[in-house]
């Protein structure tokens, strides 16, 4: 046998009669919540969503990191959200959280005691737990967002469909009438065939009857058009924008979302 495969026979001996210690178990005391928050991107190493988790507890909170902040010892609620955020509320304040960390970063859990520490900044949240009073996880799933209602777009479209609520005999010309500086919400005709340019608008501000009027300077240029009178509707206006807008000739309505859409029974009668 060469000198190179005695050396070789002799290691591979070596290794059988000293196998490699297993790895230790981890430890049930301590554990990284890996899957909810090591990416930020509210996936785990699975590209599953995992679980939100609420825990009730007395607890104490320090924050450090661009400031130092304590929260002293109290019951609050913590929740582990899977887009990686950690959240500390009390049964106060709104809806806005005592303190919080935000995604990127990784939690280490231990007994009486969490340390989370976002990976980008370094800021650090410890959590020291003095009873848990509760502790639940829930499969909230893609949240299919928010659907706002009574927006600007859908006023314009119930006003454009009937354009009565803005004045007696209004007749549509059409929705988003272009203009060399922005589309005017409509163009419409009165009763006489005079033109005229609405500006809608949830809540009426200045800065509404500001727009309207550099609409009506520009389209009152074109003879075909000319003159051009100015309507400012909202849900609300305020005192300022009214005074502005009528000193301008410009005309305010008020109109009722619920009423456009038909959900109020007219017939039925109001406290006011």
């Amino acid at each position: 046998m060469s000198r190179c495969a005695m050396e070789t026979s002799r290691f591979h001996r070596r290794r059988l009669s000293h196998p490699t210690p297993p790895s230790p178990p981890k430890s049930n005391v301590t554990r990284l919540t890996d899957s909810v928050i090591r990416a930020g991107d509210g996936k785990s190493r699975m590209g599953k969503l995992p679980p939100m988790r609420l825990v009730v507890a007395r607890c104490s909170v320090d924050y450090t990191g661009r400031l130092t902040a304590h929260l002293p010892m109290a019951p609050r609620l913590l929740m582990i959200k899977a887009d990686g955020s950690i959240l500390v509320h009390a049964d106060g304040g709104s809806y806005k959280p005592l303190n919080w960390m935000t995604p990127p970063c990784s939690m280490k859990e231990e007994e009486g005691l969490w340390t989370v520490t976002n990976t980008k900044t370094g800021d650090s949240l410890r959590i020291t737990i003095e009873e848990i009073l509760h502790d639940s996880s829930h499969e909230l799933g893609t949240d299919p967002g928010l659907r706002k209602d009574g927006v600007e777009s859908h006023l314009q479209e119930l006003l454009a469909a009937d354009p009565t609520p803005l004045g007696e005999g209004y007749t549509l010309v059409r929705r988003e009438f272009p203009t060399a500086i922005g589309p005017v919400d409509l163009m419409c005709r009165d009763p006489h065939g005079a033109s005229v340019a609405v500006e809608i608008k949830r809540r009426g501000e200045i800065d509404g009857v500001e727009q309207l009027t550099r609409y009506l300077e520009l389209l009152n240029r074109d003879p075909l058009l000319s003159p051009v009178q100015g309507v400012f509707a909202a849900q609300v206006i305020k005192p300022q924008a009214r005074v502005l807008a009528e000193d301008r000739g410009i005309r305010c309505v008020t109109v009722d979302y619920d009423a456009l859409r038909g959900t109020v029974d007219q017939t039925q009668p109001t406290l006011f």
